[in-house]
Parts: structure tokens; C-alpha cells; sequence
């Protein structure tokens, strides 16, 4: 009796074997790999998780940044006249970072690494321009004392060398 020996492919299982026989070469199912289960899925977990931490941190620490588009539409949006609108924009601008500012050590207080440091600079600098976009809103509305007859009641404030308005020249 000659038997014939069938070419075996990596993929092919066989179902002739009697089920109480014990094989010494187990096959593992399609698509299962034994490198898998082993202690590397731990250290990339771990390092996945520090890399999202890190991520997370720096989408935190660069909050403020991501603000001062959405503040300079807003300060445009709410023009330059004394009115309810503009004052409480401009009071807005001005409170969230200076909030943001006293509680920058409870913000960062779960962030530990080397980055620490870099992430609540560019936090407190991001703070910052914003206070200073608030500034400058305050400035060109005309809230903020910039010439000396606003200090001082004796002082003549400064005359307008043109007026216009409206297109027509006022003389």
C-alpha cells in the first residue's frame, strides 16, 4: 500500500484525524498569531496612553491659541460704540484668561513629564494675547485713559484736526 503524501498549504487544515488523538502540532486558527499575546501588547499600550496624555495635554495647552481667531471675529463683529453688546464682549475677553490665568496650576496639576513646562508656557503666553486683544478692544473703543486730559481735569483734551462722516466732509 503506497500512500500518496498530499501537498500541505499554511491555510489548509486537516479533518481526517481521529479527535481523540493527540497531534503535537496544534494549528491555530486563520488569522490568529501567537506574537500577539505576549508582553508587547503591554508596553504599547502603555506607551499609546502616554502618547494620548501627551496629545491631550498640548490640545489643552494650546486652547488659548486656537481662540484668538474666534475673539479678533468677535471683536470686529461687536464694533467700536458704547453700547451693552461691545462692553460685555470686551468684559468677557478680558475675564476668561485672567480666570484661566489664576487657575493655571489646577489645570496642569495632572500633566507631569518633561512637556510640563513647555505646555504651561504656551498656556499662559496664549492667555496673554488674548488679555492684550481685550486691551487693545478697550483702547479703540475708548474706554481705556490714554492721554493726559483723562488723568487730569485742567488739561484741554486734544482737538480733532478732520471730521468726517458718512462720506460727506464736515467742516
Amino acid at each position: 500500500m503506497t500512500t500518496v503524501k498530499s501537498k500541505t498549504f499554511k491555510w489548509s487544515l486537516d479533518f481526517t484525524r481521529n479527535k481523540h488523538e493527540k497531534s503535537t502540532d496544534n494549528v491555530s486558527p486563520p488569522g490568529y498569531s501567537q506574537l500577539a499575546g505576549q508582553n508587547g501588547t503591554e508596553l504599547t499600550r502603555d506607551s499609546e496612553s502616554s502618547r494620548l496624555i501627551i496629545k491631550k495635554s498640548w490640545d489643552l495647552a494650546l486652547g488659548p491659541l486656537k481662540q484668538v481667531p474666534m475673539n479678533l471675529f468677535i471683536m470686529y463683529m461687536a464694533g467700536n460704540s458704547i453700547s451693552i453688546f461691545p462692553i460685555m464682549m470686551v468684559g468677557m475677553l478680558i475675564v476668561r484668561p485672567v480666570k484661566a490665568l489664576f487657575t493655571l496650576q489646577t489645570t496642569f496639576k495632572t500633566i507631569e513629564g518633561t512637556q510640563a513646562w513647555g505646555q504651561k508656557f504656551i498656556f499662559f503666553i496664549g492667555n496673554c494675547v488674548n488679555i492684550v486683544l481685550a486691551l487693545y478692544k478697550c483702547q479703540s473703543m475708548g474706554l481705556l485713559p490714554t492721554h493726559a486730559s483723562d488723568w487730569l481735569a485742567f488739561i484741554n483734551q486734544p482737538t480733532r484736526m478732520e471730521y468726517s462722516g458718512g462720506g460727506f466732509v464736515l467742516s
